[in-house]
C-alpha cells in the first residue's frame, strides 16, 4: 500500500518508518525540512519525501493522488500557549490536502479521555480528532496514556526524578492513575489498524496490562534499578509550582512540564477494550517495558528521543536555515590549536562533546550556564544527548542543536537554543594544509541590539579561558570512535 506519514521526524514517526517498510509498504513521508530527514534517517533512500509546513497551506507539496492511508502523528506539547490553535490549523490544512487524494483511512494517535474537565492538551487532542473527521476518508483514532520507551518524555521524566532524588517531596498528582503502554505495543497497534476494515471510523483506547499511579511507576523504576527511594506527597503544591519543580529537576522544557502537569489531573485508564477484537496483541507489562528501555540505552541504540524534537516544536521549526553562519553584523572568538596526532582521533573527540562526555574543560561553568538558562525559562543543559556513540543533524546536545555533523569535511556546527539576546553558533573543524594540522574552533554571536553586545563583552573574559582550554583538551583527549551519519 502507499502510505503517507505526517510527523516522520517525530518520536513516534521515526520508529514507525521501519515497521511499515518491513511490511513492504510504499512510504511517503511529509516533513517540514528534507535536509533534516536526510541527515537523521537511514531510510532516506527507501521512502519518498514531500515537504510542507502544515501551518502554511501554500507551502505544502501536493500529496500523491494514489495514497491508500495516512498517519497523522503531528504533536506539539512543547508549543507555547497558542499550541491548541496551531494544532487545529495544522490538522485543518492536512485535511484540505488529503481530500484531494484517494485516501481510504486516516490514523491518529491521541490521548485517553475519561473526564469532562480535561486538560488543555487533551482538549486539543480531542479537537484535532474532530478536525480530522472533516476529511473524506474515515478516521481511526488510537488513544494512549503514558508511553514508555527509551527516549520517550514520560520515561525520561521518571528516570530523571528517580535517579536523582533519594527523597522526593511531590505534588498530589503523582497519585493519579494511568495505564502505561510500551512504545513497541503502540507501534504494533498503529501498524495493526492500517486499512483494517474493523478499525475504519472507530476510536480505540490502547494500554498495557498494568494500572499504576505516577508514584507507582517511580517506585517500580527504583525497584528495577535497585534504588531505595522515599516519596512524600504534599497536597497543597499548585500546578504552576509543580510545573516549575518538574522543569528544574528534570531535563524537559517548562512548556512540556506545564502540559504534563495539567494532564496529570485526568485519569487515563482504558474504558474501551474494543481494540482486542481488531488487533490481537499481548502487551508488555510496565516492568517489561522498562527492561526493554534499559537494554536500548545500554546498547546505545535509542532510535528517537523527545529531546530531538525542536525547541519550539515541529510546527514552528526552521532551524536548518541557520546552517549558514552569518558573516555580517556578528562577533567572533576564534581559537586555532595545532596538533600532530591522527585527525580522526581529534574528529571523534569533538563529535563526542556534551552529554555524559561533557565539554572537556571547566564543565562546572557549562553546568552553571545551563542552570542560569533554566532560571530564565530556557532548555538548560540537562537534555544531554540522545546517543553517546552517534551524532547527526537535528540532534540535541545539552542547550545546543546540531546543524551539521560532517565526517568527510571534519566539521561540527552547533546552534544555541538557550535564552540569549541574540543568536549563537559554535563550530569545530579540522584544517589540514601543507602538512600542518589545526583544530579550528569558532564561536559566532549575532547580537540583538545593545543588550546583545553588552552580553557578549561580559562573557568575553570567560571565553578566553574556556575555549582555549577546551580546544587543548579536545586535541589531546583519548575517546572511543563515534558513528557520524553523513
Amino acid at each position: 500500500m502507499k502510505v503517507l506519514l505526517a510527523g516522520a521526524n517525530g518520536y513516534i514517526g521515526t520508529r514507525l518508518i521501519p515497521v511499515l517498510l518491513e511490511q513492504n509498504h510504499n512510504l511517503v513521508c511529509l516533513v517540514r525540512d528534507k535536509r533534516r530527514f536526510h541527515e537523521q534517517s537511514d531510510f532516506s533512500d527507501k521512502v519518498t519525501l514531500i515537504s510542507g509546513d502544515l501551518l502554511k497551506e501554500e507551502k505544502i507539496d501536493p500529496f500523491p493522488k494514489d495514497i491508500d492511508a495516512a498517519y497523522y502523528l503531528v504533536h506539539s506539547m512543547a508549543q507555547d500557549k497558542d499550541f491548541a490553535k496551531l494544532e487545529a490549523l495544522s490538522s485543518h490544512n492536512f485535511v484540505q490536502q488529503l481530500n484531494k487524494t484517494n485516501c481510504k483511512q486516516i490514523i491518529f494517535l491521541s490521548g485517553i479521555v475519561n473526564d469532562d474537565n480535561l486538560s488543555e492538551h487533551l482538549t486539543s487532542r480531542l479537537h484535532v480528532e474532530d478536525v480530522l473527521r472533516e476529511a473524506k476518508a474515515p478516521v481511526t483514532v488510537l488513544r494512549a496514556a503514558i508511553i514508555i520507551g527509551s527516549g520517550s518524555a514520560s520515561f525520561e521524566i521518571i528516570r530523571d526524578l528517580t535517579e536523582k532524588l533519594p527523597i522526593m517531596t511531590v505534588p498530589r498528582w503523582v497519585n493519579t492513575r494511568c495505564q502505561p503502554i510500551a512504545i513497541r505495543d503502540v507501534l504494533g497497534y498503529l501498524e495493526g489498524v492500517l486499512l483494517n476494515e474493523k478499525a475504519l471510523g472507530n476510536i480505540f483506547d490502547i494500554g498495557g496490562p498494568d494500572i499504576l499511579s505516577f508514584k507507582d511507576m517511580m517506585l517500580g523504576y527504583a525497584k528495577e534499578r535497585h534504588l531505595k527511594r522515599h516519596i512524600i506527597t504534599i497536597p497543597f503544591l499548585s500546578p504552576k509550582i509543580s510545573s516549575y519543580w518538574l522543569y528544574f529537576v528534570t531535563s524537559i522544557s517548562y512548556q512540556l512540564a506545564q502540559s504534563l502537569v495539567d494532564s496529570m489531573k485526568n485519569e487515563t485508564i482504558m474504558k474501551n477494550h474494543d481494540i482486542d477484537k481488531v488487533v490481537k496483541r499481548k502487551c508488555l507489562t510496565y516492568r517489561e517495558a522498562l527492561d526493554l528501555a534499559f537494554k536500548r540505552i545500554e546498547q546505545n541504540s535509542i532510535v528517537s528521543s523527545w529531546r530531538d524534537a525542536l525547541n519550539n516544536g515541529y510546527l514552528t521549526s526552521s532551524f536548518m536555515d541557520q546552517i549558514k553562519v552569518p558573516q555580517n553584523g556578528t562577533l567572533e572568538y576564534k581559537v586555532k590549536t595545532p596538533f600532530k596526532r591522527n585527525s580522526e582521533e581529534v574528529l571523534n573527540n569533538f563529535m563526542a562533546i556534551g552529554g555524559n562526555r561533557g565539554w572537556y574543560y571547566w564543565d562546572w561553568i557549562w553546568n552553571l550556564r545551563g542552570f542560569l538558562d533554566k532560571i530564565v525559562g530556557g532548555v538548560g543543559s540537562r537534555r544531554g544527548r540522545t546517543s553517546n556513540v552517534s551524532i547527526s543533524a537535528g540532534d540535541a546536545i545539552d542547550f545546543w542543536r546540531v546543524l551539521l555533523a560532517d565526517k568527510i569535511n571534519k566539521r561540527l556546527l552547533l546552534y544555541a537554543e538557550m535564552k540569549l539576546p541574540g543568536e549563537a553558533w559554535l563550530e569545530f573543524k579540522i584544517l589540514e594544509r601543507n602538512g600542518q594540522k589545526n583544530l579550528s574552533q569558532i564561536a559566532t554571536f549575532r547580537p540583538n541590539g545593545l543588550w546583545g553586545r553588552i552580553y557578549w563583552y561580559l562573557m568575553f573574559p570567560f571565553h578566553l579561558f574556556i575555549f582555549k582550554g577546551m580546544a587543548k583538551e579536545i586535541v589531546n583527549y583519548n575517546v572511543e570512535p563515534i558513528a557520524i551519519k553523513s
